[in-house]
């Protein structure tokens, strides 16, 4: 059976240590109303974007260089009949040296075509990880969602 988990991988110049930071500023790259910490194993932290999705994340594997990997505890979507889909998944970064690049492999366990949300989804972590993580870590500066002000 082929693996149907949403994935995405690219290359960059950087160097694993920096590719490892730019994941770990996660109001960098997704969203600058990110709570709570995102760095340190145990780490637990949540997302809003307005009430279209709220979720909360815990590092529940970090290996410096090599792999970050988070469990998402709560979910919330209003767009979905089945609005805690994700709770329960996986979301990994691993980092890889191929030749005199960095790799960067995302992976969303658990985030299928069988999801109600996969296409909402699949865009969204595309835009995510395949450009505002890419630009955070090649120039530094991320596309996060910006504050939201009450």
């Amino acid at each position: 059976m082929v693996n149907q988990d949403f994935t995405t991988t690219y290359l960059v110049d950087q160097t694993p240590e920096e590719v490892f930071h730019a994941i770990n500023n996660v109001r960098g790259w997704w969203s600058e109303n990110i709570e709570g910490g995102t760095t340190q194993l145990h780490d637990e932290f949540t997302y809003a974007y307005q009430d279209v999705h709220i979720c909360t994340m815990k590092l529940v594997e970090v290996v410096p260089y090599e792999k970050v990997v988070w469990e998402v505890l709560k979910n919330y979507f209003n767009f979905t009949k089945h609005a805690n889909e994700w709770t329960g998944d996986k979301v990994s970064f691993e980092i890889f040296r191929q030749d005199d690049k960095t790799g960067i492999r995302f992976t969303h366990w658990g985030l299928v075509p069988e999801y109600e949300c996969y296409e909402a989804c699949f865009n969204g972590w595309s835009k995510y990880i395949n450009n505002s993580l890419r630009n955070l870590i090649v120039t530094g500066k991320g596309e996060p969602n910006p504050k939201e002000v009450a």
